[in-house]
């Protein structure tokens, strides 16, 4: 397993938490998404490392930006 934690920027509220982690979520091999809504970080636990093109995917999907990579 493997945990990695990236920095979204523009959440504010819980529909923000809950939107991030369907999408960050439904990443093939993902299997916890955990999401700080005060500090912006989402740590994802999945089978092996993610691409972070496939991250930054899903964060924008969501309506949010993926900070930095």
């Amino acid at each position: 397993m493997v945990t990695t934690t990236y920095q979204v920027q523009g959440m504010t509220c819980g529909h923000c938490v809950s939107a991030v982690s369907a999408e960050v979520g439904a990443i093939q091999g993902v299997s916890d998404v955990r999401v700080d809504l005060a500090t912006g970080q989402v740590t994802v636990t999945s089978d092996k490392p993610l691409d972070t093109a496939s991250v930054r995917a899903a964060v924008d999907e969501a309506g949010y930006d993926l900070v930095g990579e």
